[in-house]
Order: structure tokens, then sequence, then C-alpha cells
């Protein structure tokens, strides 16, 4: 049997074998994924396998309103607004049959901290 990707369950990670981009190159009809304009599927498709086979309904996301929504691993609470980085959210919601969003890009990070200290004052 061919074995197309393997997974680490423990690291939430997926990799495509040799065999795997190979059939994917060739189901794909666009030659090879290291040239030009294609450089960015063996990542995609990396991050759809990942969303398929790795992450669960009602575990590790839920569906409200035509929305994912990531579950709080250590709490189980709703991450309202919050999204996973990298085109993995994307690829849940593909996964979902739901609206798939635009991927947001993190620009700047900032601690709270240093955040209240760009105001004179906090509060009277």
């Amino acid at each position: 049997m061919t074995q197309y990707y393997e997974v680490e369950y423990d690291r939430k990670a997926t990799r495509i074998t040799h065999e795997g981009m190979g059939a994917a190159q060739e189901a794909a009809g666009v030659g090879s994924f290291f040239t030009g304009s294609n450089m960015e599927w063996p990542h995609m498709l990396e991050q759809a396998i990942r969303a398929h086979v790795v992450f669960e309904r009602e575990k590790d996301y839920v569906v409200m309103d035509g929305k994912v929504i990531i579950v709080d691993e250590f709490t189980g609470r709703l991450m309202h607004g919050r999204q996973w980085s990298d085109g993995l959210h994307q690829a849940v919601e593909a996964k979902e049959n739901v609206q798939v969003k635009e991927e947001t890009q993190t620009l700047a990070t900032i601690t709270l901290q240093n955040f209240f200290k760009l105001y004179g004052q906090i509060a009277e």
C-alpha cells in the first residue's frame, strides 16, 4: 500500500511523502509544485491534509452560524474571533463546507504592559 502522508497526532502535524507529492502533482496536472507560481501548493496541500486528518469537529473546533470557532484545548471555551494561522483555518472551513474567509495577517505584536505604557495616564 502506498503511503501518501505521515501523521504525528501528538504534535498535530502531517508531512507529505515523496510518493504523495508525486501523486498530488500528477492529479493537479500542473507539472512540478516547486517551480514558478506552484510553490505554495505543497504547503496548502499539507494544511488541507492536517485539517482533514488531525483536527476534529466538536473537539478542536465547532461550527456555529456558518463559522468555524476554535475550542481552547485547555479550558474548552469557544474562542470567538480567533483564527488558526498559515491557511489552516481556511482549510478547516473548506472541510466543513462553510464560507472560506480571507486569511488574516499579523503585522505586529505588543505586550499588554508595553501597550499601556504608550499612554501618559491610564486612569484617574
